[in-house]
């Protein structure tokens, strides 16, 4: 049974405060009572999530109706595809944004797609070039990745999951966490720092 999720996010005091339990550790464990069929855990990280979600998804669609519905879905995914997750992969919070980000722009290529439909001609995407931080990361061996990424803080790692393996601008990073774009580049530079040292380590 799939649990019933509000069709707009509520605001709630945020998870951790007060507990002495950081953020991505609180919703790692609510996602992994999820996977159980848990509802009641579901409805916490929904309601812990859902603000920075639906503005993920509204930022894309530009609609509040559509970006209700766009996140309705992508809860949904996240209910059925929650024993999936890989926290070796990224941070549970990370993991969500990409999925409502990908949704939100499946949604506006779909609409985009039934426009041109009806207006009897077809809408080809340029291809895009590869991002250059997403072709260095396909260089490297996962493991040795996996291991570097596990030396950051929370913070760094999240900017660089976003960004370089998420494929996010600095500024969508700064979006997607719901901070200053100054901050986000920081949290990028130093985590890359520390990334740079880690490899070089390794092959010293």
């Amino acid at each position: 049974m799939v649990p019933r999720v509000q069709p707009a996010p509520r605001e709630r005091e945020p998870l951790g405060a007060g507990s002495g339990h950081d953020e991505p550790t609180e919703l790692a464990d609510l996602l992994r009572r999820s996977a159980r069929g848990d509802q009641q855990s579901f409805a916490r990280l929904y309601d812990s999530t859902s603000a920075r979600v639906f503005g993920v998804v509204l930022r894309v669609v530009r609609n509040r109706a559509q970006a209700a519905e766009v996140t309705q879905d992508c809860y949904l995914q996240v209910w059925q595809q929650s024993a999936r997750f890989d926290a070796a992969r990224g941070s549970v919070l990370a993991w969500m944004l990409t999925l409502a980000h990908r949704r939100a722009v499946d949604r506006v290529r779909s609409a985009q797609a039934a426009r041109a439909r009806d207006a009897h001609y077809a809408v080809r995407e340029p291809t895009q070039e590869r991002d250059v931080g997403e072709a260095v990361v396909d260089t490297l061996d996962a493991e040795r990745v996996r291991r570097a990424l596990a030396t950051l803080t929370t913070i760094q790692r999240e900017a660089i999951e976003l960004a370089y393996l998420g494929g996010y601008t600095h500024t969508e990073v700064a979006g997607l966490l719901d901070i200053p774009l100054g901050t986000a580049k920081t949290r990028l530079r130093d985590g890359l720092i520390r990334l740079r040292d880690q490899f070089e380590g390794e092959t010293r």
